[in-house]
């Protein structure tokens, strides 16, 4: 096991086959995020995504109450500088580049920061308790961490702009209607459906995965579909050299589940 996934004081990390299950752990402040805890954070995602083992993450945050409140602000309040890792809030709204899938399993108050976690993954599924906003303008801030730019463009525009322009908090079945929760699940299940997610993705060849996102993601990118189809993607690339590409259609051939290398 990786370093980075030992000795953490703000957060954890457990290996479940190819699936790393990261908390943040810091319940007493609803698991906001200071500097110590981002650049922690970061470490466990660079470790990620440098493990060829590893190829699906599901975030979460500790205890009931809370996946995360956003930045620590009694801590910016204490005095305390604050300073926000190249990668990002979590190490993960400024991670463009990654191209294995992260799940957000939010199972409390996903607030400022703390939503912008849950928009920067790729799927977010929602325990019935679970509340989302950005509310930084009802305290002089803006949503600058990704949430101004990711919202409106995994939900409609006008819907975006009512929850941004307003801060209003919006529950996790409205957030399924509205298109930026996967699934709903009942509180007490929320770690079991999104390992669930996780496991179908892991019966998928990595390879595939990683190609299918940077494709999906760099194509939205482009106005014109010719460009979109046809641009170069690395992920592309790397899965048409794979051991994967021979693997997959061989098992099929077999009628036999393939045994995927990641590589």
């Amino acid at each position: 096991m990786s370093d980075a996934f030992n000795n953490l004081e703000f957060s954890a990390a457990e290996r479940d086959g190819n699936v790393l299950k990261v908390t943040i752990n810091r319940p007493d402040r609803m698991n906001s995020l200071h500097p110590p805890a981002n650049f922690e954070l970061e470490k466990i995602f660079d470790a990620f995504e440098a493990d060829d083992d590893l190829w699906v993450a599901i975030i979460t945050g500790a205890g009931d109450r809370a996946f995360s409140a956003g930045n620590d602000l009694k801590w910016q309040a204490e005095g305390n500088a604050i300073e926000v890792p190249k990668t990002g809030f979590a190490g993960l709204t400024a991670r463009y580049g990654i191209t294995k899938p992260v799940i957000a399993a939010v199972n409390g108050v996903a607030m400022g920061g703390g939503f912008e976690i849950a928009l920067a993954c790729d799927l977010i599924i929602a325990s019935d308790k679970a509340t989302f906003a950005l509310p930084e303008p009802k305290v002089g801030l803006a949503a600058l961490a990704g949430g101004l730019h990711r919202l409106p463009r995994q939900i409609p525009v006008k819907q975006a702009m009512g929850m941004i322009l307003t801060g209003r908090v919006v529950p996790a079945a409205e957030g399924q209607t509205l298109g930026f929760v996967n699934e709903v699940a009942p509180h007490a299940e929320l770690m079991d459906v999104a390992m669930n997610w996780a496991k179908q993705i892991e019966a998928c060849s990595p390879m595939s995965i990683r190609a299918s996102k940077q494709s999906v993601y760099g194509g939205l990118d482009e106005a014109n579909l010719e460009k979109a189809v046809t641009g170069k993607y690395d992920a592309v690339h790397a899965l048409f050299k794979s051991e994967d590409l021979i693997e997959g259609p061989m098992a099929f051939a077999q009628k036999r589940k393939p045994v995927w290398k990641g590589r």
